[in-house]
């Protein structure tokens, strides 16, 4: 068996150089130890965060971009009301909750599903129970964004098909503006 033959070396957690008591020894002391393994704990959770993400399929993207979208424009359309009937929001529902209703459906105009002027709050027994109410939609949206933008949604029937890559970028940047909305309310 080969004597240990200690050599100075860096220790991993610290600029500090020390001499090893034992061979497999890493860290010049317990407290160094302590933050080596805390080091090592939110690395590896970035690594599992990281490919987690790389996994995840088009359809569970598009609802965590649908879901951040439908959080910005309620709150951005907080004090607003109702894009259909001019009620406040929250009146006459359970709770107070309303709807993110698209002018044009999601399923009708899926390129339209992320898009700003599309989309705008709308009372649950508008949105829901009323069928969106299309005609009362319209007219309100031309009160709010101009007749030309409306002609303009109405009229862009281009087929869009989004990317992974395309729906991790909409989900961040709704996200941030989502936060920044409600940094500046508070």
């Amino acid at each position: 068996m080969k004597p240990f033959n200690p050599k100075p070396r860096q220790c991993k957690a610290c600029p500090q150089t020390f001499v090893p008591v034992r061979p497999m020894q890493t860290v010049c002391s317990p407290r160094c130890a302590m933050k080596k393994v805390r080091q090592d704990k939110v690395e590896e959770r970035a690594q599992v965060r990281t490919r987690k993400e790389s996994i995840k399929t088009l359809p569970v993207l598009k609802a965590e971009a649908q879901t951040a979208f439908n959080e910005f424009i309620r709150l951005r359309d907080a004090g607003k009301p109702c894009i259909c009937c001019g009620q406040p929001l929250g009146e006459g529902d359970i709770g107070g909750a309303y709807d993110c209703g698209h002018y044009r459906s999601v399923g009708s105009a899926p390129q339209h599903r992320y898009n700003e002027l599309n989309a705008h709050a709308q009372r649950k027994q508008c949105n829901r129970w009323g069928a969106g109410r299309a005609v009362d939609y319209r007219i309100g949206l031309i009160a709010r964004v101009g007749l030309e933008a409306v002609e303009a949604l109405e009229t862009d029937n281009a087929v869009k098909k989004f990317t992974a890559e395309e729906l991790r970028e909409i989900r961040a940047h709704f996200k941030a503006k989502a936060k920044e909305l409600k940094k500046e309310r508070a």
